[in-house]
């Protein structure tokens, strides 16, 4: 039976609603603590993925700049022509793959394990070829996504978004970075004019 445009638009918030609501059991607090560390001590930090991924880790990146940490995504066709150059050793990648075998993503790992960056993957595969490659695994949960089909990077992107957003909250505690070091960043806008008035 097809459901009302209303019916999907509350299925879709309850099965985002959830993930979020569990998404925090899944991270083991070794593991987040030891990629907050390494982002902390990196002085660049790269992140990429595919797709929803991707643009994650977009929103990740221009967070980690947000605190003065030199942040940049990676576009994973760019990062196998040269753009991995970006990172030198002791800085990290974050690769972001819910199943955790993006094919585009492998050459990246590899790359990085050559310059001996340190590696972080977001992934809910353990046993995919991305975790057990990586120095460090953050385990995303998400039981479907939002749309019918379960077929939509919807929930996931949500989840991984937050768990972006976790790191960038503890990486103010780690470093101590001061609201008035963003209002010099951010003169612009609604929030500049609050940070700065």
């Amino acid at each position: 039976m097809t459901k009302s445009p209303w019916e999907a638009a509350r299925d879709s918030f309850e099965i985002e609603s959830s993930a979020l609501a569990n998404a925090l059991s899944s991270i083991e607090q070794k593991s987040f603590e030891k990629a907050v560390k390494l982002l902390a001590g990196a002085e660049r930090i790269g992140a990429s993925g595919c797709g929803h991924s991707g643009i994650a880790c977009m929103h990740f990146a221009h967070l980690m700049c947000c605190i003065e940490l030199s942040g940049r995504f990676i576009s994973p066709a760019e990062a196998v022509h040269g753009a991995s150059g970006f990172l030198k050793e002791g800085d990290v990648i974050v690769l972001a793959s819910r199943g955790g075998q993006t094919s585009e993503l492998l050459p990246i790992m590899e790359i990085c394990k050559a310059k001996k960056v340190h590696i972080i993957a977001i992934t809910e595969n353990m046993e995919s070829s991305l975790a057990t490659g990586s120095q460090v695994v953050l385990k995303m949960r998400v039981d479907r996504e939002a749309d019918k089909f379960d077929s939509q990077g919807t929930t996931s992107f949500v989840v991984l978004s937050a768990i972006f957003d976790a790191l960038q909250a503890a990486l103010i505690e780690k470093t101590d970075f001061r609201n008035e070091q963003f209002a010099k960043i951010h003169p612009a806008g609604a929030v500049g004019k609050k940070l700065n008035s």
